[in-house]
């Protein structure tokens, strides 16, 4: 025995009239202490030593009176009495040596609790942190974390606490985080949790998430479980609170009638915290389209002027300070029809062209027409069976209401078809145009053959027509209000701790933050649209409406969406690297995707067992698409095949497809003639009529175009501390099989950004938007 147990062996102090004496409960506790004790250090030790100290203490003041007893009584008593006082005497100075708290901190089980504050502005909190431990065996008392003369949980930090226990907690499933007002309320941003256990064992808790005001948060452990798999009722309620919670603050709100559905929420400050930027000024619309103006060196009142541009060289003025080597090409040589061809491949909205198989009988294009613009001695209709032949048909902007908000500007738009060729050098050229839908003496399709301003404004109304169609659908709905719902829907119906959740939450950061933005200042009522573009006004919203009609499940799936279009092969076209590349990246998600899904799915009937991603896909269809039976989009998922191709289209859509059609925008639209955002004059009736002054007052006036080149300047440029694809910094998985699929997944990536490089290198027209080291993450801008 150690000097201690002696000193407590040796304890023999007589109270008296008391008929228990102190030396038999000491004495005793001891005892039952070193009887029970086990071979090596545990809770019982613990708990016993802990009990005997907190005795002594607790009657101390009885022990002291034992000096008071008789001193006869102490004489009788000889060699014990002193032997006592002795005692006594050491056990005074013992106690009063060490305070009760530190004796028992050293004595009782101890966690270590650390935890990581954001990096994020103002992630850091004054307010009083506390803590509860949850185990399989009981939970721990809640605990104040804070450090002496110590600034707890500064922006970036990492502490670390220790929380003392009467006894082992079990295995520890759960962590409770509170946070309290100190001084006024003060968000705070977690990053994780890691217990360190008595044992030596590490819990790992994720939480990425801001406490608000009183809140508090309780977190799961970090590895992915499936509903099936929790047996214990404490874990099941857990998960139902959390999704309970959840559908109360994530909403489903019809924006405007025809449209997926969205968040329920008027501005970006009324967004969930968790949802919200870190900086809402970084994406106030208003506020980086006067940074664009800035940028561009254009003049900061040209929004003011309702004047025409001189002449084309005039436009050249607004690019003084402009270096990108994409829009200094298209300047030179957007009047020539390889220009014009190449975009509908590799452009902002390379989504349109298809091959044609017929000619439609609204454009009655001849032979003797387009014949001159043919190559291999073959007639149209020759060249339509050889597969030479292609379309793009604008129909969904037919009957569109063009901007009327501002009664000094009439504004125009049309629904023009173009037929192109492919010729002998696999370039892809225009060789008619119609614009409209109905054929007529007062609607000619216009060759280019004919006079060169006649076939140049015939261009130019097309490409005006293609940036309609590129800003509102392929861009706003079926990227932004997609990924939306995709993620309003998992907010709603998976858990924190599902796998698929931590597949996702990644893809969705700040989509819907950015959407709600774009409902309060791009697309809402007297926004940017209205002020710029030929399809505000309530156009946009029309062409969204329409656009539902036809947007389907399998549209949204990369592969399916290329093959119905017939532009699938790509020895036929072997410049379309918007195809080649997103099918590269398709295939690296979708593996990447299979990879993690079957970790946790090990056969079709444990997904179809899983209620929570069934509700997931249900929630998509019957609330976000509002159960068009025409958008096809499935209710369940009977296999995992099903659930891969569902999530890489989620993934996707919100990663690959967004960046191929976003960041591209300055690159292909900055230059106004090659992109108006409206035009000012009707469309011509006849051929002949044309000159250089009509092309000039149709395109959009200065502050038209000041707004426009504002606006796909802004929308071009990435966010600050942008996440690229196959980049996680916050580690939802903390499971090493998933790990691994990660880490498979950006060697794929990197392999596809190398290829891309290579195919670029001296390309005049390098094509990059597909290239996954400029893809980032979700859809945020």
């Amino acid at each position: 025995m150690s000097s201690s147990e002696k000193t407590f062996h040796h304890i023999h102090v007589c109270q008296k009239s008391c008929l228990v004496s102190y030396s038999e409960l000491i004495y005793g506790t001891w005892e039952e202490m070193w009887d029970l004790r086990p071979t090596g250090p545990g809770p019982s030790l613990h708990r016993l030593i802990a009990r005997s100290v907190l005795f002594v203490q607790e009657k101390w003041a009885e022990v002291r009176s034992v000096h008071q007893w008789n001193k006869r009584r102490f004489e009788q008593e000889g060699e014990t009495f002193v032997s006592q006082v002795e005692l006594v005497a050491f056990l005074q100075r013992f106690l009063e040596s060490w305070d009760l708290f530190a004796v028992r901190s050293s004595i009782m089980p101890s966690y270590t609790v650390t935890i990581a504050t954001g990096n994020q502005w103002f992630a850091g909190t004054d307010d009083y942190i506390y803590v509860t431990l949850v185990g399989t065996e009981q939970c721990s008392e809640k605990t104040l974390l804070d450090k002496p003369l110590y600034n707890d949980f500064e922006r970036g930090a990492v502490d670390s606490y220790d929380v003392k226990v009467d006894e082992d907690l079990g295995d520890i499933v759960l962590v409770k985080i509170e946070k309290r007002k100190y001084w006024v309320l003060d968000d705070w941003y977690c990053r994780y949790i890691t217990v360190k256990t008595p044992s030596g064992d590490y819990v790992e808790f994720p939480c990425f998430r801001w406490l608000v005001d009183d809140k508090e948060v309780v977190l799961r452990d970090g590895r992915a479980h499936l509903p099936q798999d929790d047996h214990s009722s404490l874990l099941k309620q857990h998960r139902q609170k959390e999704l309970d919670s959840r559908r109360k603050t994530y909403r489903w709100k019809e924006w405007q009638p025809g449209f997926p559905m969205s968040i329920d929420a008027k501005r970006h400050k009324d967004l969930p915290r968790d949802i919200q930027f870190d900086s809402e000024k970084g994406v106030d619309f208003v506020l980086n389209y006067s940074k664009a103006i800035e940028n561009l060196f254009v003049n900061q009142f040209m929004h003011m002027f309702q004047s025409s541009w001189s002449d084309f060289s005039d436009f050249d003025r607004i690019f003084l300070r402009i270096k990108n080597t994409i829009s200094e090409y298209v300047i030179q040589h957007w009047k020539e029809d390889f220009m014009f061809g190449y975009q509908f491949l590799n452009g902002c909205n390379p989504v349109l062209i298809r091959k044609c198989t017929k000619l439609p009988d609204k454009f009655p294009v001849t032979n003797e027409m387009v014949s001159v613009s043919l190559e291999r001695n073959l007639t149209l209709e020759q060249e339509v069976e050889a597969g030479n032949i292609y379309i793009v048909d604008y129909e969904i902007l037919e009957g569109i209401s063009a901007n009327s908000t501002d009664p000094c500007t009439v504004q125009y738009l049309t629904a023009p078809i173009c037929l192109l060729y492919k010729n002998v050098q696999n370039k892809v050229l225009p060789i008619a145009i119609q614009l409209g839908q109905t054929p007529g003496e007062e609607n000619p399709i216009f060759l280019p053959t004919d006079d060169h301003y006649d076939w140049l404004l015939a261009k130019i109304w097309v490409r005006s027509a293609d940036f309609q169609h590129h800003q509102t659908v392929t861009h706003l709905l079926r990227t932004h209000l997609m990924t939306e719902v995709f993620a309003i829907a998992m907010f709603r119906q998976l858990p924190a701790v599902h796998p698929v959740y931590k597949l996702l939450i990644p893809h969705i950061r700040f989509t819907i933050a950015i959407n709600t933005k774009a409902r309060e200042q791009l697309i809402c009522e007297s926004g940017i649209f209205d002020k710029a573009n030929a399809t505000g006004g309530g156009g946009h919203v029309q062409m969204v409406q329409k656009a539902m009609k036809s947007l389907t499940y399998r549209s949204l799936c990369f592969p399916d969406m290329i093959k119905a279009r017939i532009m699938d092969n790509e020895e036929e076209l072997p410049t379309y690297f918007y195809r080649d590349d997103g099918n590269r990246v398709w295939d690296a998600t979708k593996s990447f995707v299979s990879d993690v899904m079957r970790i946790y799915y090990a056969s079709d009937e444990r997904l179809q067992a899983d209620e929570e991603v069934q509700a997931f896909v249900k929630d998509v269809c019957s609330f976000g698409m509002q159960d068009f039976d025409r958008c096809e989009f499935p209710k369940s998922l009977k296999s995992r095949e099903e659930l891969i191709e569902y999530l890489t289209v989620v993934v996707f859509t919100a990663s690959a497809q967004h960046a191929a059609v976003n960041f591209g925008q300055y690159d292909w639209c900055s230059w106004i003639p090659n992109a108006p955002s409206t035009m000012r004059k009707p469309p011509p009736k006849k051929k002949g009529v044309s000159n250089v002054n009509t092309i000039i007052e149709s395109l959009p006036d200065r502050g038209r175009s000041s707004w426009h080149l504002g606006a796909v300047w802004a929308l071009s440029q990435y966010q600050e501390n942008e996440l690229f694809l196959g980049t996680y910094p916050d580690e939802h998985f903390i499971e090493k099989p998933v790990k691994v699929a990660m880490e498979k997944f950006r060697r794929q990536l990197a392999d596809i950004t190398s290829t891309i490089k290579r195919r670029n290198e001296g390309k005049k027209l390098p094509y990059y938007n597909m290239s996954p080291d400029k893809i980032p993450n979700s859809v945020a801008v």
